[in-house]
């Protein structure tokens, strides 16, 4: 069988900044998707 390693701290810090990296500028551009959108119904 396949042993699974345990995940390693470094590689924990390294998908947090990963995922950071990916979901500020989403985060932005859909606030500004919204935004927009917004003042289509004013």
């Amino acid at each position: 069988m396949s042993t699974i390693e345990p995940v390693h701290p470094t590689n924990k810090v390294k998908i947090a900044v990963f995922w950071l990296y990916v979901m500020i500028p989403l985060a932005w551009g859909v606030f500004n998707t919204l935004s927009q959108a917004m003042k289509l119904f004013q």
